[in-house]
């Protein structure tokens, strides 16, 4: 893989709301108002855990929580935060070119993870009431600061949310407003790239 093309997908690592809404209906069950838990690849995720505490027990978030260990991320996303996560699933992961991944989880490649993961952390907790709001304060877009500082672009899109990087691609958020005790994450289907 030449070295430009490595650099531009070693960005796409990790990313990233179905209805706008605080009971928006959420992939694999329930609404966020249910009595219990929302569920993220086959486990409950409980608002009293932190995002590591829950994020490990997704069986659909394997390589991102991967990823968080090999950037040396655990701490930081275990920390009081807020933070607001939009998490792509291994299947998103899967769709990069072969051995993307591999080459990213390497020693060597710590730096380049670790931009690719906060490029996918927004600072502060923005669920989807927040969300919404701020799309329509934009007039169909609100423009997010990442961690890392870049940006990206929240829209509304045929009653989804769609989350859009710097380059134009695009994730739809398919579970939405899965509460943290330190923040929010909301699941998309892809990964995004930075420019």
């Amino acid at each position: 893989m030449k070295s430009i093309k490595l650099s531009t997908l070693s960005f796409a690592l990790v990313a990233s709301l179905s209805a706008l809404s605080a009971c928006a209906p959420m992939v694999g069950g329930g609404t966020s108002a249910n009595a219990g838990p929302p569920m993220v690849g086959g486990a409950a995720m409980y608002p009293t855990k932190d995002i590591i505490d829950n994020a490990v027990n997704s069986k659909d978030h394997t390589t991102l929580v991967a990823a968080v260990k090999a950037a040396g991320l655990v701490e930081t996303l275990k920390g009081p935060g807020p933070f607001t996560v939009f998490a792509p699933t291994n299947a998103a992961f899967s769709a990069l070119p072969a051995g993307t991944v591999d080459t990213l989880l390497k020693p060597e490649n710590k730096p380049a993870l670790t931009k690719v993961l906060a490029y996918h952390v927004v600072a502060g907790k923005m669920d989807a009431a927040a969300l919404s709001k701020a799309i329509a304060a934009g007039g169909g877009k609100a423009t997010l600061k990442t961690v890392s500082g870049g940006t990206l672009t929240a829209l509304s899109a045929g009653g989804n949310v769609m989350v859009m990087d710097e380059t134009g691609g695009t994730a739809k958020v398919t579970i939405a407003d899965v509460i943290q005790s330190n923040g929010v994450i909301h699941v998309v289907d892809k990964v995004l790239l930075p420019k």
